[in-house]
């Protein structure tokens, strides 16, 4: 390293000082404990070599002519990318070091003639100069933390729109597809096929609901229960009955978040048992309603009941027509780890699916 080299990574001090033999004092004492030291004779001048100049560190005596310390230090602390400021004071005058230290000041040193005024002022230098590197390097990594976190909330929101974008594509192509087989159902003749694509219409509503939800919901991540199961009961009266005077649907649902594969899965098994409800509790047109209910239960479960008014099931559970709905509701139950239990006690049909949330 070269002598230049040294000087310049050494830290520059502005010594402030009308005291030139004392000035010329610290210099050399100062200069031993490694600061390059520019010194001035009065407040003015040293702000116009603070001006003029860059230093790491600034002391300023404050018995002055022209003007004092604390005037001086006003105005050193008012330039652009100030300096940090120690200020020297007698030894009898701790009401001028409060007053510094009020007025910006980052330390003080009293002036003493003792072997260790050196020292002590080197001291509070140095640790003057720390605290400006450590709030820089704070207020660097606060800003670069700042930077980030915008660019995240960025790339969040861009791949929540692609997410939102992929639902929507993936919502019409199921719209699109439902209305294919609702028009495939009502070219053909036989009774059973017809009713098999109906089956099928519904189970493709209960997984284009969830899809719709998650391009119209702020939340690409979950399923608010209480909207989709709104939209799901609506698509199935509609579809299940012309009108659906005569059998309503009644949705009594609290608004609960499910992921998406968790709400495919419970919409798929309140399409199967609706679907059911229609077929068999109220067969040739018969009256009556559909309830269906979705709320939390105790120890942290959430709890699915779909019921009706009619005939019942008897002492068990008859799997009806081809039994895919029946397939198709027990693989749904697996995926959230539970089973569709039957309430024999209830005058119709009641399936209740009970699970952890």
């Amino acid at each position: 390293m070269t002598a230049a080299q040294a000087a310049r990574e050494r830290p520059r001090l502005l010594y402030v000082d009308d005291d030139k033999g004392l000035c010329r004092l610290i210099a050399r004492g100062l200069d031993r404990r490694g600061f390059a030291v520019t010194t001035a004779h009065d407040g003015r001048n040293g702000v116009e070599v603070a001006t003029a100049g860059e230093f790491d560190v600034i002391a300023v005596d404050h018995y002055m002519p022209v003007q004092d310390g604390l005037e001086t230090l006003a105005q050193l602390l008012a330039l652009p990318s100030p300096a940090p400021v120690v200020y020297v004071t007698g030894s009898d005058e701790s009401r001028l070091a409060v007053a510094a230290l009020k007025a910006g000041a980052a330390d003080y040193v009293v002036k003493t003639t003792a072997d260790d005024f050196h020292d002590l002022l080197a001291s509070a230098l140095t640790q003057a100069m720390n605290q400006v590197r450590l709030r820089r390097e704070r207020d660097a990594a606060k800003h670069a933390l700042a930077e980030a976190n915008v660019r995240l909330e960025t790339i969040v929101a861009r791949q929540e729109a692609l997410l939102r974008e992929v639902n929507h594509r993936v919502a019409n192509s199921l719209q699109l597809i439902a209305s294919l087989v609702h028009l495939q159902a009502g070219a053909l003749e036989d009774a059973a096929a017809r009713a098999a694509l109906q089956d099928t219409q519904s189970r493709i509503a209960a997984v284009m609901q969830v899809h719709r939800r998650l391009y119209t919901s702020d939340d690409v991540e979950n399923v608010d229960m209480e909207e989709y199961l709104g939209g799901l009961v609506a698509e199935l009266q509609q579809s299940l009955a012309a009108g659906g005077a005569g059998r309503p649907i009644r949705l009594a649902a609290e608004p609960i978040k499910l992921n998406p594969d968790k709400a495919v899965s419970l919409g798929v098994v309140v399409a199967e048992l609706v679907t059911n409800a229609f077929k068999y509790a109220y067969p040739d047109g018969g009256s009556g309603e559909v309830r269906v209910a979705f709320a939390a239960a105790p120890a942290d479960h959430l709890r699915l009941t779909v019921e009706d008014d009619g005939p019942g099931l008897g002492d068990k559970v008859v799997a009806r027509g081809t039994g895919l709905g029946q397939r198709v509701i027990a693989a749904m139950a697996r995926s959230l780890n539970s089973r569709v239990e039957y309430d024999p006690t209830h005058r119709g049909a009641r399936a209740v699916l009970a699970f952890q949330a």
